[in-house]
């Protein structure tokens, strides 16, 4: 304790010996130090927020709010509807929310069945249930990652006694992407056949989908319309020549390397609808259809007139010789055949969509061998290029030499690829790493070095103080004082208050003539 009161007592003596520049060095040094390590502290322990719910209705943040402050849980509100939590806790925070069936969303869902109404009308109730399946759709569509939020309105036809089947339901879906990209095909397509099959007697052509930048995201796909068959055969060609291209690319890719071929393959397709029905007779192939026999027997007694001549007596009259009669036996069969000639019927349905003729165009970069000033072109022989001919024929199913009615076309080219671009697009991609590993790395370590050299700095300005340079006032033998500038010296602060205790007058002018002149030279 008491070695601490003598060190304050020292210091004290110090710093009213010095000059008013030292002293504002040395409070402002301080001051800066202080706030250098104050600022470290709050930097390093402070905590890090990540968004919980954005865009939230002001009930439903109300609610939000309020449930954190139950859980007394720390949050942050920045801008509208948007509330931040601890990164730590997002998860766990909305897992707890969900449980409590907050937030509820936008729109009116089915909750608003929960509680009955007596006595409502039934156009009340039809509005009610047309406003539900709109608010669970709209949440359900906003679920998607591309989507921010969602709005749905549906159009009922009204009941009557009278059906009308012109007046169909139809709907319309408004949506908020994320960002400023757009919808994929794919998502509105799903978008299209979710709302459809959540209405009853809505088709999916009937549904339009418009995102926040003005654009109508659905088309006009109706089979019977000609928008909604050029838009179909448009799709499926555009599929089938990315299908083969990825085939054929994918093959020359595995075999050159990444980047070392480009293809591009047009497809023609065959839209025509044939239904044929054929029917062929076989006059060598007979068939019984039908054989009738008749087998006719007839018996019968006849006399016989060929016994010889009649015999004449001598009374003159003739006598018959007497002949026993013969029997008759007749038997008839006669067959009846009738025959059907064989016959084949086939019927033959070939759909829309076959491939009529495929046009390929294939490019492979040139080998080179050597770098910088000796790097020379390297071509492939011809049977290298043949080879990878054959690849691609194989990929696509083009058959060569066949006699077909297909007349398919490829075309496979060895040309220098211009890689100038990607070159530069590589080194720019290099750069913004390399400056985003420097940012990054200059802001984890600014404040301890801004502490450090703030630190640095009150030690060099308290290193300057302890040790003044100082001509001290001495008497000679006849009573007058001398300087010792010609032997001038550093006084340490131990010396020096022995010097202030010994003799406070002396060194009080002392340091006054020091103040005045500087520091003298050595």
């Amino acid at each position: 304790m008491k070695n601490l009161k003598q060190i304050g007592m020292q210091l004290l003596g110090i710093w009213k010996q010095l000059g008013l520049n030292q002293r504002i060095s040395i409070v402002l040094a301080t001051c800066v130090v202080g706030a250098g390590l104050v600022a470290l502290v709050l930097w390093s322990s402070r905590t890090d927020f990540s968004l919980l719910y954005g865009r939230l209705e002001e009930a439903e943040a109300s609610k939000v709010v309020a449930a954190l402050d139950e859980a007394k849980v720390p949050y942050e509100i920045r801008g509208a509807g948007s509330i931040y939590v601890p990164a730590d806790k997002v998860y766990q925070v909305r897992m707890q929310m969900a449980g409590k069936g907050i937030p509820k969303g936008e729109g009116v869902g089915f909750e608003i069945f929960d509680k009955a109404n007596f006595g409502i009308s039934d156009f009340v109730q039809r509005a009610n249930y047309t406003r539900a399946i709109q608010g669970e759709l709209a949440r359900t569509i906003s679920q998607l990652d591309q989507v921010e939020n969602a709005r749905v309105m549906i159009v009922l036809p009204e009941n009557r006694l009278v059906s009308d089947s012109s007046r169909k339901p139809t709907a319309s879906v408004f949506i908020r992407v994320k960002g400023t990209g757009t919808l994929q095909a794919s998502a509105v397509s799903s978008i299209r056949f979710l709302v459809a099959n959540s209405v009853e007697g809505l088709q999916v052509n009937n549904v339009s989908v418009v995102d926040n930048l003005g654009n109508v995201l659905s088309a006009d796909e109706d089979n019977d319309s000609i928008a909604g068959l050029s838009n179909n055969q448009l799709s499926a060609r555009r599929n089938v020549e990315q299908y083969l291209t990825k085939k054929a690319q994918g093959m020359l890719e595995t075999v050159l390397g990444p980047g070392q071929a480009v293809v591009r393959v047009s497809a023609e397709l065959n839209w025509d609808t044939l239904t044929r029905t054929e029917e062929k007779f076989d006059p060598d192939g007979q068939v019984v259809r039908t054989s009738t026999i008749n087998d006719e027997s007839t018996d019968g007694a006849s006399l016989s007139t060929s016994g010889g001549p009649p015999v004449t007596g001598s009374n003159g009259e003739t006598n018959t010789a007497s002949v026993p009669p013969v029997k008759n036996h007749m038997q008839k069969k006669t067959t009846e055949s009738k025959y059907e000639i064989n016959n084949t019927s086939s019927k033959l349905v070939q759909a829309a969509g076959g491939i009529k003729r495929l046009s390929t165009a294939v490019f492979i970069a040139q080998r080179f061998t050597g770098t910088g000033a000796e790097r020379k072109p390297d071509p492939r022989t011809p049977e290298e290029l043949q080879k990878l001919t054959h690849i691609v024929q194989s990929a696509l199913g083009i058959q060569e030499n066949a006699d077909t009615s297909r007349k398919d076309e490829l075309t496979l080219e060895e040309m220098p690829f211009n890689g100038q671009e990607s070159t530069e697009l590589s080194q720019q991609l290099e750069k913004q790493e390399k400056r985003q590993f420097w940012v990054e790395m200059g802001q984890k370590t600014i404040y301890p070095a801004l502490a450090l050299g703030v630190i640095f700095l009150f030690w060099r300005l308290w290193k300057q103080t302890e040790e003044i340079p100082i001509v001290l006032p001495m008497s000679n033998g006849n009573g007058r004082q001398k300087s010792s500038s010609q032997n001038p010296g550093v006084v340490t602060v131990e010396v020096l208050n022995q010097l202030i205790r010994e003799n406070p007058t002396n060194m009080s002018q002392a340091v006054r003539s020091w103040l005045a002149r500087g520091k003298p030279e050595a």
